[in-house]
């Protein structure tokens, strides 16, 4: 016997195979919100504190804010619990503990000054400040 769907029947839900990983999903969201110098740090046997680091550097506070709230929506989404956030206020450091994987966002200014990629041993991003035409000298 031969079922047939009709065309407005749900779909079908993935297996818990094929479901994206938390990284996955989380570099997925990061891109989609245009974050910007992405460094993903495989953590596994490093440290018990997580299997991932991620950092990324917004464009000024509310993209931060936005990248936050969309990585806890998609992920509380995909079934991996409700996510902690800190440092929403001011948006210079966020932080977003989502178990096995942390997540830093920050300003690119911030970053630079806490250079966290240099305690893994990895090279972060370099900053340059923008240029205040009103500052500059006639030389």
């Amino acid at each position: 016997m031969h079922v047939q769907l009709a065309a407005d029947a749900p779909q079908r839900i993935p297996a818990a195979a094929e479901a994206p990983s938390p990284l996955r999903l989380i570099e997925q969201s990061l891109d989609d919100d245009q974050a910007e110098d992405v460094v993903v740090i495989d953590l596994e046997g490093k440290s018990s504190i997580a299997d991932a680091l991620v950092i990324a550097s917004g464009r000024n506070g509310r993209h931060i804010a936005a990248m936050a709230d969309h990585l806890r929506d998609k992920l509380k989404s995909a079934g991996f619990g409700e996510s902690a956030i800190e440092g929403v206020p001011q948006c210079d450091w966020v932080l977003v503990d989502a178990g096995d994987v942390v997540v830093h966002l920050f300003r690119p200014e911030v970053r630079a000054f806490y250079n966290i990629e240099k305690m893994w041993g990895v090279e972060g991003p370099r900053y340059e400040p923008p240029v205040n035409p009103f500052m500059m000298s006639d030389l």
